[in-house]
């Protein structure tokens, strides 16, 4: 009888320590497969937004937009009528590139200052994946001459040890055509306004360019020191008016395209 009981509880204990032992092991288990859920979850709403942010879609198209026009105030940029930039393009300003959400057209640019105000330039470009572009808004709303300029910021690759640049004129006033002098030797001849010139390689190096009013000695801007790097893409424009003294004066600026 004795042996029985003693039988017994080795038999409740045993399957008490084997229950406890499985309990253990289902909540061990369960935490694991929660950590490893949490894991998986964090990872894709991180792959999700880096996506999203340096490559929407997939498309890899860059653009981006010089708002030249003195008085056409801060724009927009729409895309199936929805705001795509962060921030306005304002005057001069240069933002840099972005990474566009569609390839559907038309990219609409409208006013800043009032939401839903009119369409002021209408786009309707063939966008690649994989490229870059540029659109120069230029001239003057009060004279109804507000235009665009878009390039295709892309090309084939410079020679070893070669940079590419190329010139828009987007100055109003430069309509009997610029001329554009590369450390004293002509690059660009008698680009005239609203157009721009191809791409043309010049050795690695510093330079001045001069941008001079075309078949006369006029000086319009220099711009000095400009670092040509192997590989690298650029472009030069001309903006502003050459009978005004003020912010909306004859300028020159650079821009890295590659």
């Amino acid at each position: 009888m004795q042996g029985s009981i003693w039988d017994l509880r080795l038999i409740f204990n045993t399957t008490g320590y084997l229950h406890m032992i499985v309990k253990n092991k289902w909540k061990i288990s369960g935490l694991l497969l929660l950590c490893a859920a949490g894991l998986w979850f964090s990872s894709l709403l991180s792959s999700c937004g880096k996506a999203s942010i340096s490559n929407p879609k997939g498309l890899n198209i860059k653009y981006e937009v010089l708002n030249l026009s003195p008085d056409v105030f801060p724009v927009n940029l729409y895309i199936k009528f929805l705001v795509v930039n962060n921030s306005p393009f304002t005057f001069s300003v240069n933002p840099g590139y972005f990474f566009v959400t569609a390839l559907d057209t038309p990219y609409l640019i409208r006013t800043a200052v009032t939401s839903g105000g009119p369409v002021l330039i209408s786009r309707h470009d063939i966008l690649k994946s994989g490229a870059a572009y540029s659109l120069f808004i230029t001239g003057n709303v009060a004279n109804n001459s507000l235009t665009s300029i878009f390039t295709v910021d892309t090309a084939s690759l410079p020679a070893l040890g070669r940079g590419k640049i190329r010139f828009v004129n987007a100055s109003p006033t430069g309509v009997s055509g610029i001329d554009v002098y590369a450390n004293g030797t002509k690059a660009f001849g008698n680009i005239v306004y609203p157009k721009f010139s191809d791409y043309m390689e010049l050795p690695n190096g510093y330079y001045d360019f001069q941008l001079n009013t075309s078949g006369s000695g006029a000086i319009l801007q220099t711009l000095k020191n400009v670092q040509i790097q192997d590989g690298r893409l650029y472009t030069l424009y001309s903006y502003g008016y050459t009978n005004r003294t003020d912010s909306a004066a004859f300028n020159a600026a650079l821009i890295t395209n590659r």
